[in-house]
Parts: C-alpha cells; sequence; structure tokens
C-alpha cells in the first residue's frame, strides 16, 4: 500500500511540475536542429523536421543533407517516428540516478545542444516531456522538446541514439525492480 500511494504522489508530483514547464510562457523550445554527418552540416527548422516525419514532406535544406549524406529518407523517418514506450515516473527516477547520467552521457553524443553543458539537463527534460502524454518516446518528440533553441543531431550516431533510447525500456524496468526491492 505504501509503494503505490508513494508512487503516486511522485506522479501526481511528476506531472505538475512538467505541467508547469510546458505551459510556462517563456519555456523554450527548440527552433532549429543541425544535422551533421561526417563533413556535412546542415540546419533546418523543427516545424520542417517535424511535416518531414509526419507527412514524408521534405523541405529544400533537408533534401539536400539526406542526398549529400546518402541516407534513405523513409529510413530517417522510421528512425524519427519510431515510438519507445517507458513509463514518465519510472523514466524521471532513472534519469535522475547515476545509471540515468551515464545514459544521458551516451546519447548526448548524438543529441545535444552547442553548448555542451546543459547537455544532460536539457536531454533529460526533452525525454520526460516527450513521455509526458502518451508514455512514449520518439526521437522527432525529443527534438521537438529540446529546451534550446538550437539542437544539434549526429548523423552519423543517429541510430546509435535510437538503439540506446530503445535499451532505456528494458534498463527501466529493471531499475524499477531494483527500486521496488530496496523498499
Amino acid at each position: 500500500m505504501q509503494l503505490s500511494i508513494c508512487s503516486f504522489v511522485q506522479a501526481a508530483l511528476l506531472a505538475i511540475g512538467v505541467t508547469i514547464l510546458s505551459h510556462t510562457p517563456e519555456a523554450i523550445a527548440a527552433e532549429k536542429v543541425t544535422l551533421k554527418y561526417k563533413v556535412f552540416r546542415e540546419s533546418v527548422s523543427v516545424p520542417q523536421l517535424t511535416a518531414f516525419a509526419q507527412t514524408g514532406e521534405i523541405s529544400q535544406s533537408l533534401r539536400f543533407y539526406l542526398d549529400a549524406t546518402r541516407q534513405n529518407p523513409e529510413d530517417v523517418r522510421q528512425v524519427l517516428n519510431r515510438p519507445i514506450d517507458v513509463n514518465v515516473v519510472t523514466l524521471d527516477r532513472t534519469l535522475n540516478s547515476r545509471i540515468g547520467e551515464l545514459l544521458l552521457d551516451q546519447v548526448g553524443q548524438a543529441i545535444h545542444p552547442p553548448v555542451a553543458e546543459v547537455n544532460r539537463q536539457a536531454l533529460r527534460s526533452a525525454l520526460v516531456l516527450s513521455a509526458q502524454s502518451d508514455n512514449q518516446v520518439s526521437l522527432i518528440e525529443v527534438l521537438q522538446n529540446y529546451p534550446t533553441a538550437e539542437v544539434e543531431v549526429e548523423g552519423d550516431r543517429l541510430v546509435q541514439a535510437y538503439r540506446q533510447l530503445s535499451a532505456l525500456n528494458g534498463r527501466l524496468r529493471n531499475v524499477a525492480e531494483e527500486l521496488i526491492r530496496r523498499l
């Protein structure tokens, strides 16, 4: 009984905090994504990348990047849209632990702000905000919810980042089981 009440209180506090953060008029959300792949570098707006992820519509700058890097647009769309199931409360707890910090550092090698000092906090926030409404995270949601005006994506590490986020689901279950055992 204590565990369910504790979980409920934590879930409620997390929901209130995320709701406040997501409804603050001054909240910053990524406006531009800089796609980097080896020597290629191209900036696209988040709305352009979102339109591509949702409809397949490719802007001129995104087309240039995909052509220059020989990326299949459908493969990129699949990676951007593929959901990863997570529990938002467990996700938040895990990302605020040592294991979570290591995961954030690994994923942060592929998705990061131009200024590295805020990487962990920004990525943590983007992941939790992405999971808030449906207990799922996708890369396009992470980019949409990234709390800096610009976010950089290392194209050659993007699939690796997706795999790390996918593995997060299993890690979260393991951490949750360990937390339950300790209580």
